[in-house]
């Protein structure tokens, strides 16, 4: 019995210590960058179905400083996603595509937030710049990466936020995740069909709209 106990011990530190498969990195880097086990083994953090991680950040808000809370959220649907950085070129068009859609988030009694680990002084300097148009939502800022750690979401090669994106429902639950490759940008079409989708509380077929027939169980 002790030999087999050492030898799962030594198992669990070669996973550990080991580079894993190799996976595609974001844009910052080449592909083909190895991951540590451990490192991949973060994002069971926040998974569907589990109570989202704690969020307690500095943020802009209408060009001013504000400390946001996700649990001041509840009773309301969160679509958070984090984006690599500031001052970068597929970001702002994600930043300004979900702001051009926020009125439709809204009435699905949905709020939006957005993280990186810039500062709250970098976000309010590319704000000011002109480059995204005056966002509607909070930019948050999660200096040293703990709260896209928490997500699983966090590169540990650059210590940047990959670009993930959560639907929280309105008792805190994840319902949804998704991490994309640095280089694509995500669709806020599709955010908002899952989000109504996941509102109807029924079982959704491939390629449901709102207004499409739910499956009857």
């Amino acid at each position: 019995m002790k030999t087999v106990f050492t030898i799962a011990v030594l198992f669990s530190v070669t996973l550990c210590l080991g580079t894993g498969d190799s996976i595609a990195m974001d844009g910052h880097h080449a592909m083909g960058h190895a991951m540590p086990m451990c490192a991949m083994h973060g994002a069971a953090q926040a998974e569907v179905g589990s109570p989202a991680p704690a969020v307690s950040l500095d943020g802009v808000v209408d060009l001013e400083f504000k400390k946001i809370n996700l649990a001041d959220y509840r009773g309301k649907w969160v679509v958070l996603f984090f984006y690599p950085g500031d001052f970068t070129f597929v970001c702002p068009t994600e930043i300004k595509g979900f702001n051009n859609a926020l009125q439709e988030f809204k009435r699905a009694n949905a709020e939006v937030l957005a993280v990186s680990v810039d500062s709250k002084y970098s976000h309010l300097a590319w704000i000011r710049s002109g480059a995204l148009d005056k966002p509607g939502y909070p930019l948050l800022a999660d200096l040293g990466g703990q709260v896209a750690r928490s997500y699983g979401v966090l590169d540990q090669e650059s210590a940047t936020a990959r670009r993930g994106l959560f639907i929280i429902d309105p008792t805190g639950v994840i319902q949804y995740r998704v991490v994309h490759s640095d280089r694509v940008g995500r669709s806020v079409e599709e955010t908002l069909r899952v989000l109504k989708a996941l509102q109807t509380e029924q079982l959704c077929p491939i390629n449901w709209k709102p207004g499409d027939k739910t499956i009857k169980e």
